[in-house]
This record gives structure tokens, sequence and C-alpha cells, in this order.
């Protein structure tokens, strides 16, 4: 019983401690809209992509899965050149488990 009295009283002092927190946040926010800074672009393509963003996010979307997809498929072929100068052949895998 003492315990489950002590379990309520912690957490009403608790509560006493975070309600103000919970007022303080306000009414509802309103409606952001959040847009790349061009301003301070000097680069083309820099610009060509906030630009991008800014009025066709679908296909700034289509441009970030390729390019990434593209990245990745560059650092695999990269690491694996640089595994290969270090004496490490990645071609081929020995399956010792079976």
């Amino acid at each position: 019983m003492t315990k489950k009295l002590m379990l309520m009283a912690g957490l009403l002092g608790l509560d006493a401690l975070l309600a103000p927190l919970a007022r303080a946040a306000g009414g509802k926010a309103s409606d952001l809209v959040v847009v790349a800074d061009t301003r301070v672009l000097d680069s083309e393509i820099l610009l060509y992509f906030a630009n991008l963003y800014n009025t066709n996010i679908v296909l700034f979307a289509v441009w970030t899965v390729v390019l990434t997809a593209a990245y990745g498929c560059l650092l695999g072929v990269v690491m694996d050149k640089l595994m290969a100068l270090t004496g490490l052949d990645l071609t081929s895998r020995k399956i010792v488990e079976h």
C-alpha cells in the first residue's frame, strides 16, 4: 500500500512539474512553408537543385534517389579497387559455413 501511495505521489509531482511546459506550448501552429534559399548560391548546379526543390518536389525526389544509387555504386567500385590494391580479393567468396 505504501509503494502505491509513493508512486501516486511521484506521478502527481511529475505532473505538477510538466504541466506548465504543456501550457507554454501555445496554440496550434500555422502551416509552414519550407523553401531553399537561392539568394546566396553561386554554383549553377546547386541553384538548379534548389529551384527544383522549391518548384517540383517530385522531380527533386527522383533526382535524389537516382544520384544516391549512383554514388553508392561509384563508392562500391572505388572501394573494391582499393581493397584489391591491398591484396584482398572480393570477387569470389568461399563459403566456409557449409
